[in-house]
């Protein structure tokens, strides 16, 4: 798994510290850490983070186990759920 975070987008709001604080920090004020490779344990906490940074910053490839492209959840839908393509 590989976590990437766009820091040009990324405007502190800090989601994603609260939802997987074992994989975001902030250090200071704004400026944002993280692990680009989490342990395998964080993915339902990363899928969570990902889907609620509002500025939409973070993607992460093989969240979804496949490891085949950059995941970013869908409000709404169920995980396990196709999104048709």
């Amino acid at each position: 798994m590989r976590l990437v975070v766009d820091l040009n987008k990324c405007q502190g709001y800090a989601q994603c510290v609260f939802l997987a604080p074992d994989v975001f920090a902030l250090h200071g004020e704004e400026s944002l850490i993280y692990n680009p490779h989490p342990a395998g344990e964080q993915r339902e906490r990363l899928a969570r983070a990902v889907a609620a940074c509002p500025v939409q910053a973070i993607t992460a490839d093989g969240l979804d186990g496949a490891g085949a492209s950059p995941t970013r959840p869908v409000a709404g839908t169920p995980r396990g759920a196709s999104d048709g393509s």
